[in-house]
């Protein structure tokens, strides 16, 4: 028994009590009582004192309790830990049914768990993580348990949301937008606290519940909280005195800093910085300040001087601000008449209108001559600017291929230094599949692999499906095949492909990649393609595969419809022996004329039975012969085979006395072909062929056979079906994935052949590029098997989008633009999306203008796929206004019916250049065009108009007119030439600054012309009125001074006369 000096006094009891029940924190605590070491319990690793009432009866027995496990320092729980071990003493089972458990993090909000709940050994440190506005229980699925549960139960959540500053109408669009969002998650909305800026809401189980990235665009978010927030005054401070004081993780000049907005600790950061980069200036200042006994830094150090820095730094911080929308990064400024520069790169302001001032700027700076303790080189992504640039950040891609960047590429192991200031240009190599050895681009190959097989494409039957875009219409196009003429189509892609075969200078492996195709054309054909009722094959096959083979080329009158999966079994096996036939050769060639036995068994992997037998025949070796005539045949004769093995075996045979080789073709010819390529590897192909070939029975039908494969290969008893490339080591440095990752296109044709249900779900893996070849960026002919399989009825499926725009990238980057097009109008229409193509389309004809419009030919091909004219003169104009050409711009806008903007560059850029040109008929025939749709433009008497008006008033003032007498023909004039000069003064004010200076002569020229032409007929009236009248309209108009004042004297002298007649 303890003496009573051991335990602590009533005093200290109730003091001890109240620190638990007021701890904000749990972690190493000390009871502060007569002596420090007095009792000590271990508890999940930690020291924690008791109250002496349990205190002597763990003193009797001691026993470990079963606590959650809680180590963030910015975390908390409610009750703490140590309140927890004390009730537990006090009331056994008491952790299996603590009320109302809470857990939180200090700024960021906690969550109350209702009713009972079993808190023992929980590791809170993995189940509860708090982040920025959201929070995630049990984020390891695996680790869940089921609803009701540990914490996988009906709790209350709060959240506290960093929101600027709070209006009743921005107050009432926040609270809704929380309330859907909260509903979205299958939460309940409960309240949201505008003073606390608290989001509280009910769930009743757990995964991720928070505020999704497009809720925090909506709702503008501030910077994290800078200190504790009320919300979370919930529990109390540790009085305990040997506790060492805590940092706030938040501090308050910290809270406004890059790490804030990624979602990291500004503290831990800062601590890291200043551990790894000392030579910084703010950590030089407090690396000198430290004492003599403190050389080092220690944990206790850093983080006194931390506070001491972050207090310096107080006034340097910048008030916080509201989170805005991300900026653009740069902003061209284009070149002047007014400036001496070509043109400038800004940054953007916030305000453009507002002068830019120039300022220095402390930001993170690098040593790039240090070491980074972590990495061993220098960091090049700090200075990233997608990391200071959010989401306005992005990678640009330019015409085929171009990439504009800066960095470097991820996992690049260039040893060379870059920073985010310099910018790389690169281009990607999509027209990798017509380059020949020596990487040059070949017109022939261009030909062979793009133009022959769309125009073969083009050539067969179409099925279009009109589509309205707007006021225009798009003929969507669909290939049409059945079966029946599907051998004869596979035939000509094969040609084409042979023929690229024979183009000189390619390297081995595209040559490997041709023949692949080729292969896989015929295979297309062997499954899927079908015979007609006359007997003429399209395709071929038999039980006894050789013989029937003869007999389908000698041409038999009729076939069995029974025999028609014999046929297609008979026809694959051909099909798979001339596929394997180079490899078993080149390993042939590679053993000694010795190993006959050898020499036979890969004769026996590759089919070629007649060579096998000769061989055998040959060496004197008759019986084996026989066997190897008879192999793959009736499976009396395997079983007989494998009944001797078995009775060598059971009699005590000793097989060292024979080849291991001849034991080994034995095997295979009873069937037993694991036995047979015991300590042997074989590609997949050869596998397959002998699974076909010698162990299932010879009238298995090809479904069977793939199915076993399938079977064998999910067991691991069978080699992958890896691609060509792979299988022949021809993968090149780009292709990384390991075997598993995909398989062959040829097996997933196999796959898709013993498909019953037209359900085929590895169809986007099938379509991918690396299951056919080693340019991972290559479309061109896979898109044409995937097209001639749908169209046969072999898959059905809408969403294979990344085909169409491979090969249409593949296209464009070759100047293919009618081509890429073509394509687009295949791609497949949905009612989700009912404009892609035409925004495709539309795409295509506005970047590759420059590229269709100078071929005449392509151009004439797009307009006959149906493209509607207009869109292609729309393309133009904006090709010749960006470049210059506006009278051609001119043209087409008005050949595309766009009349505002026709009119506009007609008013600003062609009509003055005209004018002043004397070209007056072709002013008037093109504002005459745009007369017929001046409802459709704005400001038409103002613009166009101005130049018709002319041209008539002109017409009408030089015309004699003696129906009228001569009083009444000057008023009417003076009356028409004054509403016309009134407008060209209003036109001058609506148009203003758009409006260049030779626009402004053209507008001075015309008011002269119309101003003579008024004057020059004052002499015949006798009205001095109407007279004067007519200069004062004249002075009104906008001409030069000069002009003006010559008016002005000429008014002057007539009024001088004027008051002469009247004192006479």
């Amino acid at each position: 028994m303890a003496s009573t000096s051991l335990l602590p006094s009533p005093d200290e009891v109730c003091y001890t009590r109240h620190s638990f029940s007021t701890a904000s924190t749990c972690g190493v605590y000390s009871h502060a009582g007569p002596s420090d070491s007095d009792v000590s319990i271990k508890l999940k690793k930690r020291r924690i004192s008791f109250c002496p009432s349990s205190l002597s009866n763990w003193l009797l027995g001691e026993r470990e309790i079963p606590l959650p496990i809680l180590e963030f320092s910015d975390y908390f729980i409610e009750p703490c830990l140590e309140e927890l071990a004390t009730r537990e003493f006090e009331d056994p089972g008491y952790l299996s049914r603590v009320q109302n458990f809470t857990v939180g993090r200090f700024g960021y909000g906690f969550v109350k768990f209702l009713g009972e709940t079993d808190v023992r050994g929980l590791d809170l440190n993995e189940i509860v993580k708090f982040a920025r506005h959201e929070l995630v229980v049990y984020g390891d699925e695996s680790l869940k348990p089921s609803v009701g549960q540990g914490l996988n139960k009906a709790a209350e959540v709060t959240l506290v949301l960093q929101i600027g500053s709070l209006d009743e109408g921005r107050l009432d669009d926040i609270v809704t937008r929380l309330r859907r969002s909260t509903e979205r998650q299958g939460a309940s909305f409960i309240s949201f606290n505008s003073t606390k800026r608290a989001w509280k809401f009910l769930v009743q189980h757990f995964s991720r519940f928070g505020l999704s990235e497009d809720d925090e665009e909506d709702i503008v978010m501030d910077d994290p909280p800078t200190v504790q927030d009320p919300a979370m005054e919930i529990v109390g401070e540790i009085s305990d005195d040997d506790e060492e004081p805590r940092v706030n993780p938040v501090g308050p000049d910290l809270s406004h800093s890059l790490p804030a907005h990624l979602g990291l600790d500004p503290a831990k950061m800062n601590e890291m910085r200043m551990l790894m980069f000392p030579n910084d200036e703010e950590e030089l200042e407090y690396i000198n300040e430290i004492p003599p006994g403190k050389s080092s830094l220690s944990k206790d150090y850093a983080r006194s001087s931390f506070q001491n820095s972050a207090q310096r730094m107080t006034h340097k911080v910048s008030p916080p601000v509201a989170r805005r929308t991300p900026l653009p990064l740069l902003e061209y400024k284009p070149c002047t008449a007014d400036s001496s520069s070509p043109g400038a790169i800004l940054l953007m302001q916030q305000n453009k209108d507002m002068p830019l001032k120039a300022a220095r700027v402390e930001g993170f700076k690098l040593d790039t001559t240090r070491e980074t303790p972590l990495t061993g080189h220098y960091s090049g992504n700090i200075v990233d600017a997608g990391l200071f640039m959010g989401r306005s950040f992005r990678v640009g891609w330019g015409p085929n291929g171009v990439l504009v960047h800066s960095g470097a590429p991820v996992g690049s192991k260039d040893s060379r230094r870059v920073l985010s200031s310099v910018i790389h240009i690169e281009k990607v190599a999509i027209d990798k599949a017509v380059r020949d050895e020596s990487n040059k681009v070949r017109k022939e190959l261009v030909e062979l692999a793009f133009d022959s097989t769309l125009n073969f494409h083009e050539s067969l039957n179409h099925k279009t499906k009109e589509v309205e875009v707007g006021s225009f219409k798009l003929k969507l196009q669909n290939l049409v095949c059945d079966r029946l003429t599907l051998s004869g189509v596979c035939r000509n892609y094969i040609d084409i492909v042979e023929r690229q075969l024979e183009v000189s200078g390619l390297s081995s492996s595209a040559k490997v990649i041709l023949m692949h195709q080729v292969m896989v054309w015929e295979l297309i054909k062997v499954l899927f393609s079908e015979r007609e009722n006359n007997g003429q094959s399209k395709s071929v096959g038999a039980d006894n595969e050789e013989d029937v083979m003869e007999d389908i080329k000698d041409g038999s009158p009729e076939v069995d419809p029974e025999a028609l999966p014999l046929i297609r079994r008979a026809e694959f096996s051909y099909w798979l022996q001339e596929c394997v036939c180079h490899r078993v050769q080149a390993e042939i060639s590679s053993i000694s004329e010795s190993s006959y036995l050898e020499h036979l068994f890969l004769l026996l992997t590759g089919r070629q039975l007649d060579a096998a037998v000769e061989l055998a025949a040959s060496k004197g070796d008759v019986r084996l012969a026989c066997l190897i005539s008879q192999a793959g045949g009736s499976l009396v004769n395997r079983s007989d085979i494998s009944r001797q093995l078995d009775l060598w075996r059971t009699n005590g045979l000793d097989f060292s006395f024979i080849e291991k080789d001849r034991v080994r073709i034995l095997e295979l010819l009873a069937g037993n072909i694991g036995g047979a390529l015991r300590d042997i590897g074989i590609d997949w192909k050869r596998f397959l062929g002998l699974l076909m070939w010698y162990q299932l029975p010879p009238d298995s039908s090809l479904p069977i056979i793939f199915q076993t494969y399938k079977q064998l290969l999910n067991n691991g008893r069978a080699p992958y079906p890896v691609p060509v490339y792979i299988d022949e080591g021809v993968a090149g440095e780009s292709v990384t994935q390991t075997k598993e990752e995909r398989f062959d296109f040829s097996y997933y044709l196999m796959l898709l052949h013993c498909n019953q249900d037209n359900e085929f779900g590895l169809l986007k893996r099938m379509f991918s590029t690396l299951s056919s070849t080693n340019d991972p960026l290559d479309y061109h002919m896979i898109w044409h098997q995937r097209a001639l399989l749908k169209a046969v009825g072999a898959f059905s499926a809408n969403d294979l989008y990344v085909l169409d725009m491979g090969l249409v990238s593949q296209l464009l980057s070759l100047g293919q633009c009618h081509w890429a097009i073509y394509v687009v109008l295949h791609m497949p229409y949905q009612e989700d999306y009912p404009f892609l193509q035409a925004t495709v389309i539309r795409e295509i004809l506005f970047q590759y203008c420059e590229t269709w419009s100078s071929e005449k030919s392509q151009q004439q091909f797009i307009e006959k796929l149906g493209v509607p004219l207009a869109w292609l003169h729309e393309a133009m104009a904006v090709y010749f206004n960006y470049h210059g050409d506006i009278l051609k711009s001119l043209e087409h806008f008005l050949q595309c019916s766009n009349w505002p903007k026709a009119h506009s560059i007609f008013v600003t850029s062609v009509a003055h250049s005209l004018f002043l040109s004397a070209k007056h008929s072709e002013i008037w025939r093109l504002a005459s065009l745009m007369e017929e749709h001046k409802s459709e433009i704005e400001n038409w008497d103002l613009g166009a108009g101005i130049y018709i008006s002319f041209y008539s008033r002109k017409s009408a003032l030089l015309e004699d007119d003696d129906s009228l007498n001569g009083s009444d023909s000057l008023e009417s004039k003076n009356a028409a030439c004054k509403n016309f000069l009134d407008q060209l003064n209003e036109s001058l004010a609506v148009w203003a600054g758009r409006l260049p200076l030779e626009a402004r002569v053209a507008y001075s020229k015309m008011a002269e012309e119309i101003s003579s032409l008024l004057l020059s007929d004052l002499s015949e009236d006798p009205m001095r009125d109407l007279q004067l009248g007519c200069f004062r309209n004249v002075c009104s108009a906008p001409v030069p001074e000069d002009v003006r004042a010559s008016h002005l004297q000429d008014a002057v002298a007539l009024y001088t006369c004027y008051l002469s007649e009247l004192a006479s």
